[in-house]
């Protein structure tokens, strides 16, 4: 069943609620039909700096969207979807947005409104793109831009497909790989992207660990083969730890080259060669294809949910008028019903007490895991700097800092989604439906943690010139020469002899060693002071951005499992007014409201049923999907 379709099938539940009161049942059709009209299925591209990433999605949609050369990097997220005519577009965040403490992220929402309102969307010329996007003519993003959106014409981006460039994440293990992560959970798929050059490295290891916890939807490119001839020996190593992370990982050799020149020739079988049928055929079956699954079983489930509801209410109203007799009886049945409803709301403290609860030792795990990982690297810090004098390599010292804390960071960043998750579905087993859906909990607000710490400041050197040498040897030497001088004028000699001049030029370099190894003392001082402020700042800026996140997940919770609850409950209500009115209601309006009743239950049993073939249908497309992958 098409997207259409079950469009369809939306409006028409939307007519069966109709405009009456139960204004639940509407706000969650109309969710569903959201859904439907923007199929966003987002794959993220990212990697490390000049791994191919931009070249890569050029030739996958086969054209220059993103600016690629020896010297250009890319320093903004670029957001290509389908759209026609060809357009652009550069995401701005507004005033509001800027002056807050957290910034919206756009490669967690593509669809560039910032989940607020907060961002606003400014149409460009494709030519102007380029100088925007790459550190050329944005470096370090100093326009304050959130991300560009191309929008292109091109077949393999229907269905939805939304591929989003990354900026390079420089090593694995700066402060952009907590921007990245922080994106993965409102993204559908990931490609890592790492050339034929070597294999793996350990930092890409790493943050394949970390993301594969996020998104399970990931898939590697081995880009760059053209390049390299030895790189199916790179492609076995790659696999090799492929197979380590996760034994499904798929790795896709390609030549971004050859594909851009076999589309320039229509050469079919250089295509082939370059690698990228497999690639657009593992997006259009395996992602844009369970994306749709997934999203026709969510519709499906939201139909069926909705029906059952409105049968339960017309079905107790017909009853009612159809069998006076047993309309006490029902009426019992439902007062039950509608009190143990009173009690599953009455009890909603339980499953209220169980979040408030995982909430606080959420957030009391989550400072002792961030304090436990930052002391660490402040020991491992601390041990470095004892070990020599942190002067002259302080620039290389606090960008290795930098990348420890970022890596932490992200280590706790996803420590503390999964928790997020299992918290959800601990509240979840206080219900007592079959199967309770789980709230969609975004965490995409802690790509920014790390941007209110202000930079490591520098540390004097310690170099010191020849005249400073010299005169730090004098002021010792001063003391042995008078001395040594007076003590040999005892014997006649003059104050200045050879005896009293060694003894200065000893003493003096005696002195100067001293005042070197006092100096080396006070900046290993000063650098251990340094860092300590510089985690306690991290501690108390990264803390207050988990803690604002998890205050988040905590009402997201709070909030989906009331309507669940509220939803119920009404369902119930609804059906012992509706029993009670049918048995008030006089003999002649009898006949008329039962031709009604069963008109309209005719209407909802027939749209349960299409839900129902199209659960049965997702459900046989998983079945056939899970046969051909085994």
């Amino acid at each position: 069943m098409t997207a259409g379709q079950l469009a369809k099938l939306v409006e028409q539940g939307l007519q069966l609620v109709g405009a009456g009161d139960r204004e639940d049942l509407r706000r969650r059709l109309g969710q569903a039909m959201v859904r439907l009209q923007d199929p966003s299925i987002r794959v993220i591209v990212v990697g490390e700096f000049k791994q191919g990433k931009s070249k890569l999605i050029n030739a996958l949609v086969n054209a220059p969207v993103c600016p690629v050369d020896d010297d250009i990097a890319t320093s903004l997220p670029t957001i290509v979807r389908y759209g026609e005519p060809a357009s652009a577009a550069v995401l701005v965040p507004t005033a509001d947005n800027q002056a807050g403490n957290q910034a919206a992220n756009p490669a967690a929402n593509p669809a560039g409104d910032g989940g607020d309102g907060s961002i606003e969307r400014r149409p460009i010329e494709l030519s102007e793109l380029p100088a925007l996007v790459s550190e050329q003519g944005n470096p370090g993003n100093s326009r304050k831009l959130a991300a560009a959106e191309v929008c292109l014409p091109r077949r393999v981006l229907t269905g939805g497909l939304t591929i989003i460039d990354s900026p390079g994440v420089g090593g694995m293990g700066s402060t952009h790989t907590l921007t990245t992560l922080t994106a993965l959970p409102t993204a559908d798929a990931m490609l890592l992207v790492s050339d034929a050059s070597q294999e793996y490295t350990e930092p890409e290891l790493r943050f394949l660990r970390q993301a594969m916890r996020i998104t399970p939807s990931v898939a590697a490119v081995l880009s760059k083969t053209d390049l390299y001839p030895d790189w199916r020996r790179v492609e076995e190593l790659d696999r090799n730890h492929l197979d380590q992370v996760a034994p499904d990982i798929p790795l896709f050799p390609l030549s971004a080259d050859l594909r851009l020149e076999a589309s320039r020739l229509q050469d079919a079988e250089l295509n082939a060669e370059s690698g990228f049928p497999a690639l657009v055929s593992h997006l259009r079956n395996d992602i844009v294809g369970k994306a749709q699954r997934l999203q026709r079983r969510s519709v499906s489930q939201d139909l069926l949910s909705v029906t059952e509801n409105l049968r339960l209410s017309l079905q107790s109203e017909l009853d009612a008028l159809e069998n006076p007799d047993g309309t006490p009886q029902m009426l019992a049945a439902l007062e039950q019903a509608k009190t143990e409803a009173d009690e599953l709301r009455k009890r909603s403290a339980r499953w209220q007490l169980t979040l408030s609860d995982g909430i606080n030792d959420l957030i009391a795990d989550m400072e002792y895991d961030l304090r436990d990982r930052l002391r660490r690297i402040q020991r491992e810090a601390e041990n470095a700097i004892d070990q020599g004098d942190p002067g002259p390599v302080w620039t290389q010292f606090s960008a290795w800092l930098e990348e420890c804390v970022a890596a932490a960071v992200s280590d706790t960043f996803v420590w503390t989604s999964e928790r997020s998750q299992w918290l959800a579905a601990q509240v979840a087993e206080h219900f007592a439906a079959d199967e309770v859906s789980l709230p969609v909990l975004h965490v995409s607000d802690s790509g920014d943690a790390l941007d209110p710490v202000d930079q490591m400041p520098g540390l004097d050197p310690g170099r010191v010139n020849p005249i400073q040498k010299v005169l730090i040897g004098m002021r010792g030497s001063y003391g042995g020469v008078l001395m040594f001088g007076l003590l040999t004028g005892i014997f006649g000699m003059a104050l200045i002899n050879p005896l009293s001049v060694g003894a200065g030029l000893l003493l003096g370099r005696k002195a100067y060693r001293e005042d070197k190894e006092t100096r080396l003392k006070r900046r290993q001082g000063e650098a251990k002071a340094l860092v300590r402020r510089q985690l306690d700042d991290v501690t108390f800026q990264v803390g207050k951005q988990l803690k604002d996140r998890l205050r988040l997940v905590q009402r997201t919770i709070r909030d989906h499992f009331t309507e669940i609850a509220d939803e119920y409950h009404r369902s119930l209500s609804d059906s012992v007014a509706a029993a009670q009115k049918a048995a008030n209601s006089y003999a002649q309006e009898k006949e008329g409201r039962i031709r009604d009743i069963r008109a309209e239950l005719k209407r909802v049993d027939a749209l349960h049923r299409a839900a129902e073939a199209v659960a049965a249908e997702v459900a046989a497309a998983g079945t056939r999907t899970a046969a051909g992958v085994g």
